[in-house]
Protein backbone atom coordinates (compact mmCIF):
# COMPACT_ATOMS: atom_id res chain seq x y z
CA UNK A 1 0.00 0.00 0.00
CA UNK A 2 1.39 3.37 -1.03
CA UNK A 3 1.34 6.51 1.18
CA UNK A 4 1.78 8.55 -1.44
CA UNK A 5 -0.22 11.73 -1.40
CA UNK A 6 -3.60 11.45 -3.52
CA UNK A 7 -3.19 15.42 -4.38
CA UNK A 8 -6.31 17.96 -3.55
CA UNK A 9 -9.69 17.02 -2.67
CA UNK A 10 -12.56 18.40 -4.73
CA UNK A 11 -15.82 18.27 -5.36
CA UNK A 12 -17.39 18.70 -9.12
CA UNK A 13 -20.23 20.53 -9.54
CA UNK A 14 -22.44 20.72 -13.44
CA UNK A 15 -23.52 24.53 -13.79
CA UNK A 16 -27.01 24.66 -15.24
CA UNK A 17 -29.83 22.74 -12.79
CA UNK A 18 -27.55 21.97 -10.34
CA UNK A 19 -26.03 25.22 -8.63
CA UNK A 20 -28.42 27.58 -10.79
CA UNK A 21 -32.05 27.33 -12.31
CA UNK A 22 -31.70 25.77 -15.49
CA UNK A 23 -32.57 28.45 -18.15
CA UNK A 24 -32.32 27.06 -21.78
CA UNK A 25 -29.52 29.08 -23.07
CA UNK A 26 -28.72 31.07 -20.41
CA UNK A 27 -27.17 34.58 -22.14
CA UNK A 28 -28.18 37.44 -19.63
CA UNK A 29 -26.44 37.81 -15.79
CA UNK A 30 -29.66 39.23 -14.69
CA UNK A 31 -31.38 35.52 -15.63
CA UNK A 32 -28.79 34.24 -12.89
CA UNK A 33 -30.53 32.11 -10.53
CA UNK A 34 -28.79 29.57 -7.27
CA UNK A 35 -30.82 26.44 -6.88
CA UNK A 36 -32.46 26.09 -3.06
CA UNK A 37 -29.78 24.61 -1.14
CA UNK A 38 -26.79 25.15 -4.06
CA UNK A 39 -25.20 28.16 -1.67
CA UNK A 40 -25.54 26.30 1.82
CA UNK A 41 -24.20 22.91 -0.15
CA UNK A 42 -20.68 24.75 -1.99
CA UNK A 43 -20.65 26.60 1.75
CA UNK A 44 -20.58 23.03 3.57
CA UNK A 45 -18.07 21.34 0.79
CA UNK A 46 -15.76 24.35 0.87
CA UNK A 47 -15.95 24.61 5.35
CA UNK A 48 -14.78 20.87 5.12
CA UNK A 49 -11.33 21.76 2.45
CA UNK A 50 -12.69 20.24 -0.24
CA UNK A 51 -12.34 22.53 -3.47
CA UNK A 52 -15.60 23.37 -5.32
CA UNK A 53 -15.01 23.56 -9.05
CA UNK A 54 -17.42 24.01 -11.84
CA UNK A 55 -17.44 22.03 -15.08
CA UNK A 56 -19.82 22.69 -17.51
CA UNK A 57 -20.71 22.53 -21.37
CA UNK A 58 -21.77 26.17 -22.50
CA UNK A 59 -22.26 25.87 -26.17
CA UNK A 60 -24.30 28.88 -26.14
CA UNK A 61 -20.83 30.38 -27.28
CA UNK A 62 -20.38 28.07 -29.87
CA UNK A 63 -23.90 28.94 -31.31
CA UNK A 64 -23.45 32.70 -30.96
CA UNK A 65 -26.24 32.87 -28.11
CA UNK A 66 -23.48 34.64 -25.83
CA UNK A 67 -19.87 35.89 -25.87
CA UNK A 68 -17.45 35.08 -23.42
CA UNK A 69 -17.94 38.86 -21.73
CA UNK A 70 -21.31 37.04 -21.11
CA UNK A 71 -20.54 34.29 -20.14
CA UNK A 72 -17.89 35.70 -17.20
CA UNK A 73 -20.79 38.35 -16.34
CA UNK A 74 -22.68 35.30 -15.94
CA UNK A 75 -20.17 33.33 -13.73
CA UNK A 76 -18.97 36.43 -12.24
CA UNK A 77 -23.31 36.98 -10.57
CA UNK A 78 -23.43 33.68 -9.36
CA UNK A 79 -19.75 33.78 -7.47
CA UNK A 80 -21.43 36.65 -6.08
CA UNK A 81 -24.99 35.05 -4.81
CA UNK A 82 -22.49 32.18 -3.53
CA UNK A 83 -20.12 34.65 -1.79
CA UNK A 84 -23.56 36.50 0.19
CA UNK A 85 -23.89 32.99 2.17
CA UNK A 86 -20.11 32.48 2.24
CA UNK A 87 -19.81 29.85 -0.33
CA UNK A 88 -16.94 30.02 -2.97
CA UNK A 89 -16.29 28.28 -6.02
CA UNK A 90 -12.69 27.57 -6.59
CA UNK A 91 -12.34 27.10 -10.66
CA UNK A 92 -15.14 26.95 -13.48
CA UNK A 93 -14.17 25.15 -16.43
CA UNK A 94 -16.46 25.27 -19.39
CA UNK A 95 -16.65 24.00 -23.52
CA UNK A 96 -17.81 26.71 -25.64
CA UNK A 97 -17.65 24.30 -28.41
CA UNK A 98 -20.94 22.95 -29.88
CA UNK A 99 -21.35 19.15 -30.09
CA UNK A 100 -20.46 19.34 -33.93
CA UNK A 101 -17.00 20.40 -33.02
CA UNK A 102 -16.57 17.29 -31.92
CA UNK A 103 -13.66 18.54 -29.08
CA UNK A 104 -12.35 16.07 -26.61
CA UNK A 105 -13.62 19.29 -23.39
CA UNK A 106 -17.40 18.73 -24.09
CA UNK A 107 -19.09 16.24 -21.75
CA UNK A 108 -20.10 13.50 -22.16
CA UNK A 109 -16.18 13.42 -22.89
CA UNK A 110 -13.93 13.86 -19.88
CA UNK A 111 -11.19 16.68 -21.55
CA UNK A 112 -12.19 18.89 -18.99
CA UNK A 113 -12.00 16.54 -15.80
CA UNK A 114 -8.84 15.15 -17.02
CA UNK A 115 -7.50 18.93 -17.65
CA UNK A 116 -8.65 19.52 -13.69
CA UNK A 117 -7.08 16.68 -12.50
CA UNK A 118 -3.88 17.81 -14.08
CA UNK A 119 -3.82 22.15 -12.96
CA UNK A 120 -5.34 20.89 -9.61
CA UNK A 121 -3.25 17.90 -9.00
CA UNK A 122 -6.32 16.03 -8.36
CA UNK A 123 -6.56 12.38 -8.25
CA UNK A 124 -10.13 11.24 -10.54
CA UNK A 125 -10.68 8.06 -8.58
CA UNK A 126 -14.06 8.27 -6.79
CA UNK A 127 -13.98 11.91 -7.12
CA UNK A 128 -17.56 13.42 -6.68
CA UNK A 129 -19.03 14.94 -9.82
CA UNK A 130 -22.46 16.05 -9.32
CA UNK A 131 -24.88 16.93 -12.04
CA UNK A 132 -28.20 16.48 -13.31
CA UNK A 133 -27.95 15.18 -16.60
CA UNK A 134 -26.47 11.99 -18.28
CA UNK A 135 -23.60 13.53 -19.78
CA UNK A 136 -22.44 14.44 -16.24
CA UNK A 137 -22.45 11.19 -14.99
CA UNK A 138 -20.93 9.48 -18.35
CA UNK A 139 -18.17 12.23 -17.78
CA UNK A 140 -17.55 11.10 -14.33
CA UNK A 141 -17.14 7.73 -15.33
CA UNK A 142 -14.88 7.89 -17.76
CA UNK A 143 -12.29 8.81 -15.49
CA UNK A 144 -12.64 7.06 -12.48
CA UNK A 145 -15.01 9.34 -10.68
CA UNK A 146 -18.00 9.32 -8.52
CA UNK A 147 -21.13 10.15 -10.63
CA UNK A 148 -23.86 11.74 -8.58
CA UNK A 149 -27.70 12.71 -10.05
CA UNK A 150 -29.24 15.23 -8.45
CA UNK A 151 -33.19 15.59 -9.43
CA UNK A 152 -33.07 19.01 -9.88
CA UNK A 153 -33.02 20.60 -13.16
CA UNK A 154 -33.29 18.06 -15.64
CA UNK A 155 -32.48 15.29 -13.29
CA UNK A 156 -35.77 13.89 -12.83
CA UNK A 157 -35.80 13.23 -16.42
CA UNK A 158 -31.99 11.48 -16.41
CA UNK A 159 -33.48 9.44 -13.59
CA UNK A 160 -36.60 8.03 -16.06
CA UNK A 161 -34.77 8.21 -19.27
CA UNK A 162 -32.45 5.42 -17.02
CA UNK A 163 -29.07 4.14 -18.82
CA UNK A 164 -26.59 6.17 -16.99
CA UNK A 165 -23.76 4.43 -15.19
CA UNK A 166 -24.64 1.66 -12.96
CA UNK A 167 -22.01 3.41 -10.14
CA UNK A 168 -24.27 6.39 -9.95
CA UNK A 169 -25.90 7.55 -6.86
CA UNK A 170 -28.88 9.50 -6.91
CA UNK A 171 -30.01 12.44 -4.64
CA UNK A 172 -33.07 14.96 -4.11
CA UNK A 173 -31.09 17.66 -4.02
CA UNK A 174 -27.63 19.45 -2.94
CA UNK A 175 -28.46 19.62 0.61
CA UNK A 176 -27.72 15.58 0.51
CA UNK A 177 -24.81 15.91 -1.78
CA UNK A 178 -23.07 17.57 0.64
CA UNK A 179 -24.77 15.97 3.86
CA UNK A 180 -22.81 12.87 1.90
CA UNK A 181 -19.92 13.48 1.39
CA UNK A 182 -19.22 15.30 5.00
CA UNK A 183 -20.62 12.38 6.44
CA UNK A 184 -18.16 10.42 4.31
CA UNK A 185 -15.12 12.60 5.58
Amino acid sequence: MSDAPRGRRAVFFDRDGTLIEDEHYLSRPELVRLRPQAAAAVRRVNTAGLAAIVVTNQSGVGRGLLDFATLCAIHDKMHRALAQVGGRIDAIFFCPHTAESRCECRKPKAGMLREIGVRFNVDMTGVACVGDGLRDLQAAQAVGAQPMLVLTGKGEKTLRDGDFPTSTVIFPDLAFVASALLAAE
